[in-house]
């Protein structure tokens, strides 16, 4: 049996089955117990701090039970490698040290051998209880457990990176693990950024040192707006006084004739952002060089088929090869305004991709991410790679646009600025913000009116007005959603905008005309997830619901975190329902509500198909959410919206469905 605390909880029985404790209290009691150790707890506290407000009596019952429930699973015995102790004061939890992660670290930490420390951070595997709910009121338990063992794994990153001797030891790999996951649940942790430091310099890759030291520089600017500590900028300087004009690379393999020449920005429509996607750092052998190259050759061309930005050429951004360079030196000389940058790793017959996206002028680090895959499918991962970086890093630098747009006055917006400043309010969920987006959008129209992306975007909104049902009129809407696809012109290279058009009639239900405008965005950037989900949208109201659901995932693998993720989960859900799989779709439409309550179209969902599994109770819940957030809903206006003309069985079951919930006819 083992029981693990470090990066969650997880306990397997001494028959090796995995623990189930019938409630949530009975697990972490069971924790809070393995980490007093011997000295147990007293049962008053346990009882009070667990149970609050319940009174004396029904308290100490339900510890009493509890501890039922965790001895069910580890019963009395002689040979018992846990059991529970105490008389009527205490309680405690005996466990064997070696079937403990904690109790195992603790020992681990006190030996003074590389392999001892390499043991312990692989049984880092996260913070303690990470991803465990713990309620209200029970921070005071765990709360100093778990800032004592990540400061104990802070340490740990620090001493372990400090005796390090040489490359390729599985203590390196060790510490390379702990420091990125310490990071990735403290982006600010500087004894990891040192750690992961102090590994490319003993490989001889101080370039990516340094680029390490930036990263973390922008982060704590980012999130503290402090600056790196004394020993963080020591560590930087060493390495920036082992050559004084860069690194040793420098002078050796490049000379005059290879250094970049500075080149005029080329003219952009509404004066566009654009990227450069640098060399990536290959910290594999010579072999791997060709991948590496390969990789950068294909994010530039996915990237390149986004017309958000422009994408500098490939030959320009090759001429930095091999050298250090700060990335406000690349976008003066390229004329960017944002840098990606990334490694390349070789370990056994994996392959480790990182990337991040660096704003030129700032140095904050925007995004980054990690991707592994095997070396077999060496050309398929360098597609994968390509196609989720272009997906990730175009929602990256629309953010940092957007927020650029925010800063600057009113007296001086251009048109795609007041573009910019509307895109967070498209994808709000709230009649309030939509219409903030509509005035924003007609003022850039107003300014440009040959900018076929305002009246793109200006037509989804006025669609999304009534297909959300946020107007009395929604034929009114309909009616301007379709007169702003027309003013919009040629968008024909413009995926963004055919994508908004296409969205935009689709609601107001023209299929066929959707179909071409998605098709055509989809042609030019097969990695738009908005585009991708509305096609999804079009395959449900063509009653495709395989289709359907293959679409809504690769929006969903495409961008993970995006704004419009729940709809693409209801995009999903509602597959799911044509498809007869009702229980599927109620339970994800349970899930969009918890996470985003303020989802009215949600309840409208959920209380259509929880009527149609004869879920009375909870379709009439729904229905009572829906109205008190939409008084003037109607079944009638529901059912009138042109979607559903070519679903007409389905409409008249969902319209029965909401008639059962106990929604209003008119």
């Amino acid at each position: 049996m083992h029981i693990r605390l470090l990066g969650g909880l997880e306990v397997t029985s001494g028959e090796g089955q995995p623990v189930r404790f019938a409630t949530r209290k009975s697990s972490l009691l069971f924790a809070a117990l393995v980490l007093a150790g011997r000295r147990g707890h007293r049962r008053e506290l346990l009882s009070e701090g667990f149970w609050p407000g319940r009174g004396d009596a029904q308290a100490r019952n339900s510890l009493r039970q509890a501890l039922a429930d965790i001895r069910r699973w580890f019963p009395a015995g002689g040979s018992a490698a846990v059991s529970v102790e105490g008389d009527q004061e205490t309680v405690a939890l005996v466990v064997r040290p070696e079937k403990v992660d904690i109790l195992l670290f603790e020992r681990k930490l006190a030996e003074d051998g590389t392999a001892d420390l390499a043991f312990a951070a692989d049984l880092y595997r996260g913070d303690l209880l990470a991803g465990v709910a713990i309620p209200d009121g029970l921070d005071e338990w765990f709360g100093p457990y778990q800032s004592r063992y990540r400061q104990k794994a802070l340490q740990l990153a620090e001493r372990l990176s400090l005796a390090l001797s040489h490359v390729g030891s599985a203590a390196e790999a060790a510490c390379e693990r702990l420091a990125e996951r310490l990071l990735a649940s403290d982006p600010t942790a500087e004894a990891a950024h040192r750690a992961l430091m102090r590994i490319p310099i003993l490989r001889g890759h101080e370039n990516v040192a340094l680029r390490q030291f930036e990263s973390c520089r922008a982060l704590l600017k980012k999130h503290l707006d402090v600056e790196p500590e004394a020993q963080t900028n020591s560590l930087a300087a060493s390495l920036q006084l082992r050559d004084r004009g860069g690194y040793r690379q420098t002078a050796s393999t490049h000379n005059s004739a290879s250094q970049p020449q500075a080149t005029p920005a080329p003219v952009r429509p509404h004066d566009q952002p654009s990227v450069a996607v640098m060399p990536f750092d290959n910290l594999g052998g010579a072999d791997d060089e060709y991948f590496a190259d390969g990789v950068v050759e294909e994010i530039t061309a996915a990237l390149s088929r986004v017309r958000d930005f422009f994408v500098i050429a490939r030959q320009s951004a090759f001429t930095y090869k091999g050298r250090f360079v700060d990335v406000r030196e690349v976008g003066r000389e390229l004329g960017v305004n944002y840098v990606v940058e990334g490694t390349v790793r070789r370990g056994g017959d994996r392959l480790r991709i990182s990337v991040q996206l660096i704003d030129a002028e700032t140095r904050t680090q925007l995004w980054s991410d990690r991707y592994e895959g095997a070396v077999e499918d060496i050309f398929e991962f360098q597609d994968r790679i390509a196609a989720q970086v272009a997906g990730a890093i175009h929602p990256a630098i629309r953010g940092a646009e957007i927020e650029l747009a925010k800063r600057k006055p009113p007296t001086n917006l251009r048109a795609y600025d007041l573009v910019m400043r509307a895109y967070p309010h498209l994808w709000s969920r709230r009649k309030d913000a939509n219409d903030q987006a509509i005035e924003l959008l007609r003022k850039a129209t107003a300014i440009d009116p040959s900018y076929g992306r305002a009246h793109a975007l200006l037509a989804w909104c006025h669609a999304s007005s009534a297909a959300f049902l946020w107007t009395e009129h929604p034929e009114r809407e309909l009616e301007r959603a379709i007169a702003a696809v027309e003013a919009a012109g040629s968008i024909a290279d413009d995926p963004t905008a055919l994508a908004a058009a296409g969205s935009a009639m689709s609601i107001c239900g023209d299929q066929e005309r959707a179909t071409f405008f998605i098709e055509r965005a989809l042609a030019l950037d097969p990695n738009n997830a908005w585009a991708w989900a509305r096609f999804g949208w079009i395959a449900i109201y063509s009653d495709d619901a395989i289709r359907a659901m293959e679409r809504f995932q690769r929006a969903m693998t495409l961008s993970p975190r995006d704004p419009l993720g729940f709809n693409m989960r209801l995009g999903v859900a509602t597959s799911m329902a044509l498809a007869g799989s009702l229980s599927q779709a109620i339970a994800i439409a349970r899930e969009v509500i918890a996470s985003h309550p303020d989802v009215i179209m949600s309840y409208r969902y959920l209380a259509a198909w929880s009527a149609m599994s004869g879920d009375l109770e909870t379709a009439r819940w729904a229905a009572q959410k829906l109205l008190a957030a939409q008084p003037g809903f109607t079944i009638a206006q529901y059912r009138s919206l042109p979607f559903f003309r070519h679903l007409p069985k389905w409409a008249d079951q969902v319209a029965e469905a909401l008639r059962l919930a106990g929604l209003p006819e008119r």
